[in-house]
C-alpha cells in the first residue's frame, strides 16, 4: 500500500479517538469547560448510558457570537496564547480539542450566550459540518447537548460497557468534579431520575455528604491546612495539602474512594495513593483501604499536565517532596485527630531509579531485631480432616490442635469463613433463614453505585435481602440473612458495592455469598473459650472443602511429629 495523507474525517475520528473513550469522557470535558467558564452551577443529563443523549448546562461565561464556529475548530483554545504557556498551565482544558473532538463522533448542539449580549448563538453540528446557526433566547451561559455518540463508529459502540455501568463512570466523574469544586452545585440526572445534587455552598463535607452519604461524612478528619503543612526546601514549602480522610475505621475494600485533585484537577496518581497509604500504615487493617479527598497546590510550573491525552495523569518536577508533603501531612491528621495508643509514626521515604520511575519506601527496623524464616510447613492436601484435639489460642488469632500425625494451627477467621461460605451454599440450595428488622432501615449508596444496585435486587433478594427503592440512592431494607443479622450488614452491603463494580453478572452470585461468609465470621484477634474453639474445628471437620477459605487462603497448616522432632534434635 503506497504512503498516503489520510482525509479530514479519519483524522478527526482518529484524534477524537484519544479524547473522547466512552460517554464519560464527553462529560469530563463539558464539565471541565463549564468549570473554566467560571459557572456556580452546573447541571449534567443522560440517557441510555450516555449513548443516546448527554446534556450539560452552566452559567459560566458563555461563547461570543463572533466565536461560536471558531470553538469548533480544531486546537481552538482561549486558555493558551503560545508554546510558553504550556509550562504553567492554570486551567482545566488547555489544547482546543474537546469540542472537535465530540462533533466528530455525534450530533452536538449549542446554546450559548455571553455577558453583554442581547441574545444567544444557538448551533447544530452533524458529522462535524454546522447545519443550522442562527439566533435564540438564553440567560448567560452554555448548554451542550450531545445525541447518538459513536453511531457513525460501531466498532467503538461495540466495546462500550452496560448502560448501567456507563452511567456509572457518568455519575463518577460528576461525584468527582463536586468535591473538588464543593463551590458550584452540580446536579446529575440519570434516565429522568436524579442521581446526585449538591448544595454548591463552599464547603467540602457538605459536598461529601452529598456524593457519599452521612456514614461517610461523619467519620472524614480535615487535613492540616496549609501554613500547619510540612516545610522543608524551595519547592517544598510551596506545596500544600488540605481536603479531608477517612478515620481508620472508614477503611474500604478497594481504592475507589480515593479522590486527588492537583491544582483542583482529578487525576490518578500512583504516587499520590502510595503517599496515602504510608500514612495509614499500622492504622488500617490488612486489605483495607483509605478514603481521602485531598487536593494538592503547588506553582503552575511545578506539574506538568500534557501527558496524557485525557489529562488525567500528571508528572511532578519534584516527586519526592510532593510525597513527603502528602504522607506527612495525612500522618498527622490521622495521630493528632484519631490518636492510636502504641503506634509510632512510620517515617516514609520516596526514591525513584534512574532507569524505572518506581515507588519504593523503607521503614526502620526497630534496634537490634533480626529478620528469621519460619521452618516450612506445609498444609494438609487429604481430603478431609482428621479427628483433632483442640489444645489452645494463640495471638488471638490461631487455634493449635493435636492430630493423629502432628501439629496443626488453624486460622480462626479462615476457617470460619469457611463453614459460613458451605452454610450459605446449603441454604441457598434449599430456602435462605431471613431475619426481618424490627423497624425496616434505610440504606444509601453512592451515585457511582445506584445504578448497580438496582440491577442486583434481584440476585440480592434471593439470599434474603428485602430491599426496596426508596427516593434518590436510598433502599429501605426490611429483612436481612439471618448469617449477617448481627453484624454489620450495611458495612457488608457497601464492600459488595464495591466488588462488584466491573464484576461480570455470572459471578455475581458467588461474590454474595462470599461476602455473607465474611461478616459475621469470627475475627483475628477475637478472643475463644475452650468450648467455642471445639466447636469451630468440629465444624470445620464436617465440610466438603476444609482446606481453603473462600477467597483460596489455606485454613489450616501442619507440623508433622517429623518435624517437630528434627527441630528438637530427637532424629
Amino acid at each position: 500500500m503506497s504512503i498516503k495523507i489520510l482525509d479530514d474525517k479519519t483524522i478527526s475520528r482518529i484524534a477524537a479517538g484519544e479524547v473522547v473513550e466512552r460517554p464519560a469522557s464527553v462529560v469530563k470535558e463539558l464539565v471541565e469547560n463549564a468549570l473554566d467558564a467560571g459557572a456556580s452551577r452546573i447541571e449534567v443529563e443522560v440517557k441510555g448510558g450516555g449513548t443516546s443523549y448527554i446534556r450539560v448546562t452552566d452559567d459560566g461565561s458563555g461563547i461570543p457570537v463572533d466565536e461560536i464556529e471558531l470553538a469548533f475548530q480544531r486546537h481552538a483554545t482561549s486558555k493558551l496564547n503560545d508554546f510558553h504557556d504550556l509550562s504553567a498551565i492554570g486551567s482545566l482544558g488547555f489544547r482546543g480539542e474537546a469540542l472537535p473532538s465530540i462533533v466528530a463522533v455525534a450530533e452536538v448542539e449549542v446554546l450559548t450566550c455571553a455577558e453583554g449580549e442581547w441574545a444567544g448563538s444557538y448551533l447544530v453540528l452533524e458529522d462535524g459540518v454546522i447545519t443550522q446557526k442562527k439566533g435564540r433566547a438564553r440567560n448567560r451561559g452554555t448548554t451542550v447537548t450531545v445525541r447518538e455518540l459513536f453511531r457513525r463508529i460501531p466498532a467503538r459502540l461495540k466495546f462500550l460497557k452496560s448502560p448501567t455501568t456507563e452511567n456509572g463512570h457518568i455519575a463518577n466523574v460528576v461525584s468527582q468534579y463536586a468535591l473538588a469544586y464543593p463551590e458550584v452545585g452540580f446536579t446529575l440526572t440519570t434516565d429522568g431520575k436524579a442521581s446526585l445534587r449538591t448544595t454548591g455552598k463552599g464547603v467540602l463535607i457538605d459536598a461529601i455528604l452529598d456524593v457519599y452519604g452521612k456514614d461517610v461524612a461523619a467519620r472524614m478528619l480535615p487535613v492540616a491546612k496549609p501554613d500547619e503543612s510540612w516545610q522543608g526546601g524551595t519547592v517544598a514549602s510551596e506545596i500544600r495539602v488540605d481536603g479531608m480522610v477517612g478515620s481508620p475505621e472508614l477503611g474500604r475494600s478497594g481504592r475507589g474512594y480515593l479522590s486527588f485533585f492537583v491544582n483542583r484537577r482529578w487525576v490518578s496518581s500512583r504516587l499520590l495513593s502510595y503517599a496515602i497509604e504510608e500514612a495509614y500504615h499500622g492504622l488500617l487493617m490488612t486489605g483495607k483501604h483509605p478514603v481521602a479527598v485531598l487536593n494538592i497546590t503547588l506553582p503552575a510550573a511545578e506539574v506538568d499536565v500534557n501527558i496524557h491525552p485525557a489529562k488525567s495523569e500528571v508528572k511532578f518536577r519534584d516527586d519526592s517532596s510532593v510525597f513527603r508533603t502528602v504522607q506527612r501531612a495525612v500522618r498527622r491528621a490521622l495521630v493528632t485527630q484519631a490518636p492510636v495508643p502504641g503506634i509510632e509514626e512510620a517515617v516514609a521515604t520516596y526514591r525513584a531509579s534512574s532507569s524505572r520511575q518506581q515507588l519504593a519506601w523503607t521503614i526502620p527496623m526497630t534496634a537490634g531485631r533480626k529478620e528469621t524464616t519460619p521452618p516450612a510447613v506445609q498444609p494438609s492436601l487429604t481430603d478431609s480432616l482428621p479427628l483433632l484435639r483442640v489444645v489452645g489460642q494463640v495471638f488471638n488469632s490461631y487455634i493449635v490442635a493435636e492430630g493423629p500425625d502432628g501439629l496443626y494451627i488453624i486460622d480462626q477467621h479462615a476457617a470460619h469463613e469457611r463453614i459460613r461460605f458451605e452454610e450459605v451454599q446449603r441454604q441457598r440450595r434449599g430456602k435462605m433463614e431471613v431475619q426481618g428488622l424490627l423497624e425496616p432501615a434505610t440504606f444509601e449508596v453512592t451515585p457511582r453505585h445506584d445504578g448497580l444496585m438496582k440491577s442486583c435486587l434481584d440476585e440480592l433478594a434471593g439470599f434474603g435481602f428485602s430491599l426496596e427503592e426508596f427516593g434518590d440512592r436510598t433502599y429501605v431494607v426490611r429483612a436481612v440473612p439471618a448469617l449477617v443479622a448481627t453484624d454489620n450488614w450495611q458495612a457488608m452491603l457497601r464492600e459488595l458495592m464495591e466488588e462488584l463494580a466491573g464484576e461480570a453478572k455470572s459471578r455475581r452470585e458467588e461474590k454474595i455469598m462470599m461476602s455473607i461468609a465474611c461478616h459475621g465470621a469470627v475475627r483475628s484477634g477475637q478472643t475463644l473459650s475452650i468450648d467455642e474453639m471445639r466447636e469451630l474445628v468440629r465444624q470445620l471437620e464436617r465440610c466438603a472443602s476444609p482446606h481453603t477459605c473462600p477467597h483460596g487462603r489455606p485454613t489450616i497448616i501442619r507440623l508433622s511429629s517429623g518435624q517437630l522432632e528434627k527441630e528438637f534434635g530427637r532424629t
